[in-house]
């Protein structure tokens, strides 16, 4: 009569006895080596680390230390810009040449179109009747006008028309990261980067968060393309010789223990904070997690631990989040993630116990089949 229920609790004990496998440590486990140093018996301070919890009182102080992440890029304001495109070396402009007189030097007809001609290296085409005209930093209007100046002297009667094929002067290079990379002609001086964007389909849509790179004179300029599309002072204007091209963002974030999901997670935004994290990657787990308890690992350089200056005392911190309290996740809301941060979730105590409760009813289920 009492066989059954004698097993069972049996079997209930010697499991709790040898200890049931756990998804992630006790925060007591993983923090207990913060106060261990070696160093005396002459080995390395293997586990010695700091630990600061991420409240109200510490934030100021936590975003005062350096960032892991590379000093961001610069980046070209918005600045209007004359409509016209300036004509420059390498353009290629089409003259055409109206003229009323009967015995015309261009021949009959009223109407001639003169070969396609080359803005050379300094900056002039060869016009005939003319002889050789500077027209590069000219708009169009400005050398239409400069020829038909030039020309009335020997044809009164002469009327210009001219055409510009952009060549590679006042063409940008849209060499990545997009739909339809290719060499772009610019329509007009104040021709931005978003209308650039528009024309060739946008950034790679398989792009968690795209960045956005700008090679003009030598120098590279960088900015998230999210930060282009809602601010607009930052649309700014393409120049020819601009090389631009998008790349993702290569910073990443690692979970592990009770939480949500255990994987490598990209940033999907400049600033990322460790609430937003929680949120993507599912919060703790919910039948084994420790919400009080939420650590985000972080491996400083060590050379930003240095005497009289501002950062961590250690290269290797823990920050403690509380998810229980208001202050923590208000606080958890304003602490940002670093590249190659770990988000680990601590065990809760009540786990095992009720892991050991769901194996006892199983046990008692199954025994009374």
């Amino acid at each position: 009569m009492f066989a059954k229920p004698l097993f069972v609790t049996c079997a209930f004990l010697a499991l709790a006895s040898c200890g049931l496998p756990r998804g992630a440590g006790f925060a007591s486990e993983v923090l207990s080596a913060s106060n261990v140093n070696t160093a005396d018996a002459g080995e390395d301070p293997a586990y010695d680390f700091a630990v600061y919890e991420v409240n109200r009182a510490t934030l100021p102080v936590l975003a005062a230390w350096p960032a892991r992440t590379a000093e961001p890029l610069p980046w070209i304001h918005a600045r209007k810009q004359p409509a016209s495109l300036m004509i420059a070396e390498g353009d290629m402009l089409q003259l055409s040449i109206w003229d009323a007189e009967d015995d015309s030097i261009f021949g009959g007809g009223g109407f001639t179109a003169l070969p396609p001609t080359e803005v050379d290296a300094a900056g002039r085409i060869f016009v005939p009747f003319i002889g050789e005209l500077r027209v590069s930093g000219m708009s169009s209007t400005t050398a239409r006008q400069r020829i038909e100046e030039e020309l009335v002297r020997t044809v009164p009667s002469a009327q210009v028309q001219l055409a510009v094929e952009a060549g590679r002067e006042n063409t940008v290079n849209l060499a990545a990261g997009v739909s339809a990379p290719g060499l772009y002609p610019l329509p007009a001086r104040n021709f931005t980067i978003l209308e650039l964007f528009s024309m060739s389909g946008g950034p790679n849509t398989a792009f968690v968060s795209p960045q956005v790179r700008l090679i003009r004179d030598g120098r590279t300029y960088g900015i998230p393309f999210a930060r282009l599309l809602e601010e607009p002072q930052l649309n700014a204007t393409v120049k020819g010789g601009d090389r631009i091209f998008v790349i993702d963002d290569e910073r990443e974030f690692i979970t592990l223990g009770s939480t949500g999901s255990q994987s490598i997670f990209a940033f999907p935004e400049d600033d990322f904070s460790a609430l937003e994290a929680m949120s993507l990657i599912g919060g703790v787990n919910g039948g084994s997690g420790n919400p009080e308890k939420v650590l985000v690992m972080r491996a400083y350089d060590p050379a930003d631990v240095r005497d009289g200056v501002v950062g961590p005392p250690n290269d290797r911190v823990v920050f403690t989040i509380d998810l229980t309290s208001a202050d923590g996740v208000f606080s958890a809301g304003g602490f940002m993630l670093e590249d190659g941060d770990l988000i680990y979730g601590t065990e809760s105590a009540l786990g095992p116990a009720l892991t050991l409760v769901g194996l006892r009813s199983t046990i008692s289920s199954t025994l009374g089949q």
